[in-house]
């Protein structure tokens, strides 16, 4: 099985997406908000040249699958169970990128006996941490989208509704205009044509039957998660960018501070978008290291 289709099974209902060699140790790739589980080549690429298949799915609710209502982060574990059941899986390492962040987390807890490795690259800490200012740093788009989320979901239904017609209309051409205040200049500068043709792809492809991920996704970031980051047993490490407008600095030292066991990469100079271009290769050979 190779690209996209849609699983049957206890996984029905999830478009999922698939790359790499096909006895390669499997790869769960989180796509980030509000994005369809669609893989950017460059990315899967380096993950087959480690001998990783990777597989990404796109959440309840974005793209066809099939929405959820009030989700939490913490069951996306059952979904990622029954993809890996159903793909004849038994152990795979996760990776989360940005909204993704924490559903790799919730992998790593709450599936720690088929959970090899986790990382989570620029992703969001719990809405109501301890002692971290949450939207301290962020771009004024987000700054205004939690707002709304925060209000309650009738509020954040307005909002994204209002956000998503240029976003899913969007071409990679239009990608650096709709993100604004959130493209810090590094990631300014990282954003190629190529990558801002995958980004609006999948905002397209998970917009495509309307705002109900992207609105499921920010509720369970307001929300309890589910599960004690305090108590995974698996290992993590914690990537994340000082340049990042999207995710501020301060949520991976937040993560890195509080996940059990986490190891930090906290770097100087990356942003959002940066990390993830320039460090992925890096994060894989330290994911198997860590994983062996």
């Amino acid at each position: 099985m190779e690209g996209r289709t849609q699983l049957a099974g206890a996984a029905g209902g999830l478009d999922i997406e698939l790359s790499g060699p096909a006895g390669g140790t499997a790869l769960l790739f989180h796509t980030g908000t509000p994005s369809a589980g669609t893989l950017y080549g460059a990315l899967a690429d380096a993950a087959a040249q480690r001998g990783l298949r990777t597989i990404t799915y796109s959440r309840p609710g974005y793209g066809s699958s099939r929405r959820r209502p009030g989700r939490s982060i913490a069951d996306c574990a059952a979904d990622v169970a029954a993809i890996a059941d159903e793909l004849g899986i038994e152990r795979f390492f996760t990776v989360g990128w940005s909204g993704g962040g924490p559903h790799a987390l919730a992998c790593a807890a709450l599936l720690p006996e088929r959970t090899i490795a986790a990382a989570t690259i620029a992703a969001v800490a719990p809405r109501h941490a301890a002692g971290l200012d949450w939207l301290a740093g962020m771009g004024d788009e987000n700054v205004a989208e939690f707002a709304a989320a925060q209000a309650g979901e009738a509020e954040l239904l307005v909002f994204l509704e209002q956000s998503a017609g240029a976003l899913a209309a969007s071409s990679g051409a239009d990608v650096a205009a709709e993100l604004g205040d959130l493209l810090s200049a590094v990631d300014r500068a990282a954003l190629t044509m190529d990558f801002a043709d995958y980004l609006s792809r999948a905002m397209r492809v998970g917009l495509a039957e309307g705002v109900w991920g992207w609105l499921d996704d920010d509720l369970a970031f307001m929300r309890d998660w589910g599960f004690a980051l305090e108590r995974i047993e698996r290992p993590v490490t914690v990537w994340q960018g000082s340049e990042d407008r999207f995710v501020p600095f301060a949520h991976g030292h937040w993560l890195a501070a509080h996940v059990a066991g986490a190891r930090a990469r906290l770097l100087d100079g990356e942003g959002h978008l940066s990390i993830l271009l320039g460090s992925y290769g890096p994060l894989l050979d330290d994911l198997l290291a860590s994983g062996g």
